[in-house]
């Protein structure tokens, strides 16, 4: 039987090999050691050169950035394996076409042949789909290799990520891709009419996608320009690529992680670049103001109190100015948070005290401290021994506020940063005049 997916007819593949061919196309390695990159995959005793060397290749999801070689790699494993490689998006594929799939993997593993399929977008498939492979998978069927810019642990079923190995591929650096771009100059047979500010500002453009870099290499190779552009006259031809960021994906969570842990780390450079890449990302400035109140609170806490009012100023500037104006104001605070003195005792007081809180969820108040509104409750001892702090000497009566049988505890243990100094001094000494009061006599 003749395979699904092969071309039509021996005229329609010489019309495509005269057809012009992107530079991408042209350059797409051959063999393994041609991939640029991806040493921690593809190394001798990464996880794929040990698969490769012990003939035991399994089912994998390739997770990472667009152009950093996963269509390459899946059809290279193919040829290493000599398994027969097909290709589905899906995007475009739905139950239909998955079925005859399937169903050409299984005729040709009656014939003693293997398929590898690759399922570029695979998170793209919903939870009844991505189970459709589950059986081909196990019987052998197929091997799946998948592909995704998401994270799996969100995105693909259990089941799936229990039958495939997941592999980060990572960024091109820039050394890849100074590599990536002699290898275009030799395909082209000329060098590129560029500076060398204007070759690192162009590799930086790509932004670690090896594809968008061949492409901007295929627009600079078609300049007719007098001598070498510099980095201000590349920029005036090439408008600088966005940013990948994607507001609702792992981008999202990876750098205001970033924000957050440079703000708590003290770094106000860190912290304000992390803050520029989310904005110039497109992000909601107004989720970054809530965001940085919440690190106000969370990780400077009662060692600088003024931090949470810096904050809600910052939001309210913005809020009257909107952008970007109004983004200098968000900036000023981060800044703030960075430089002020950090304690979270106050925040792991309120955890500590929500634990005891659930241990100790049926526990009365003690019946010194309640109120009597009715001769009843005086007659249960509502309000009987209470102590006016205001009538105490020093204003302290050092009384137990806690339910009878839960132990006195710390829950909040003030650090020696900022005002939480002058807060440690307050709470050491209600604590001894606390135990003053406990002495008999």
């Amino acid at each position: 039987m003749a395979d699904l997916f092969e071309s039509s007819s021996a005229s329609d593949q010489n019309r495509a090999s005269n057809a012009p061919r992107p530079l991408a196309d042209r350059l797409r390695p051959q063999s393994l050691d041609q991939v640029i990159g991806q040493e921690q995959v593809l190394g001798p005793e990464a996880p794929l050169g040990v698969m490769l060397a012990s003939g035991a290749l399994s089912s994998l999801v390739f997770w990472g950035p667009p152009g950093v070689g996963k269509t390459t790699i899946a059809r290279l494993l193919a040829d290493e394996t000599d398994l027969h490689f097909v290709q589905i998006s899906a995007i475009f594929s739905g139950v239909a076409e998955l079925k005859k799939v399937f169903e050409a993997a299984r005729i040709r593993r009656q014939n003693g042949q293997g398929t590898l399929l690759f399922v570029d977008e695979i998170h793209r498939f919903n939870k009844a789909q991505q189970d459709g492979f589950l059986p081909f998978m196990e019987d052998g069927t197929i091997l799946l290799v998948g592909a995704t810019t998401e994270n799996p642990s969100f995105e693909l079923n259990a089941a799936v990520l229990s039958r495939a190995q997941v592999l980060v591929l990572e960024r091109l650096s820039l050394a890849d891709l100074e590599r990536l771009a002699q290898r275009a100059e030799k395909e082209l047979d000329r060098a590129l009419p560029l500076t060398g500010e204007a070759r690192e500002a162009l590799l930086e453009m790509s932004d670690g996608d090896g594809r968008a870099l061949l492409n901007l290499i295929e627009q600079v190779n078609a300049w007719t320009v007098d001598g070498k552009l510099d980095a201000q006259g590349l920029a005036s031809r090439l408008m600088r690529r966005a940013a990948k960021y994607d507001k609702g994906g792992d981008e999202h969570y990876n750098l205001i992680s970033a924000l957050h842990k440079s703000v708590r780390g003290s770094d106000p450079d860190a912290a304000l670049y992390w803050l520029a890449r989310m904005l110039t990302g497109g992000e909601d400035p107004r989720y970054l103001a809530r965001r940085i109140t919440r690190m106000a609170v969370e990780d400077i806490g009662l060692a600088d109190p003024q931090a949470q009012s810096v904050c809600l100023h910052a939001w309210q500037v913005y809020e009257r100015l909107g952008s970007p104006e109004g983004e200098l104001a968000l900036a000023q605070a981060v800044t703030y948070l960075a430089l002020a003195p950090k304690s979270n005792a106050a925040y792991a007081g309120y955890k500590a005290a929500m634990r005891l809180a659930k241990k100790t969820g049926s526990a009365m108040p003690p019946k010194h401290i309640l109120n009597a509104p009715t001769s009843m409750m005086k007659d249960q001892g509502y309000g009987d021994g209470y102590a006016y702090d205001h009538d105490a000497e020093d204003g302290f009566s050092g009384q137990n506020y806690f339910p009878e049988g839960v132990a006195r505890p710390d829950l909040y243990q003030p650090v020696e940063r900022g005002f939480e100094r002058e807060l440690k001094k307050r709470l050491d000494y209600f604590s001894r005049l606390r135990d003053r009061r406990a002495e008999p006599g």
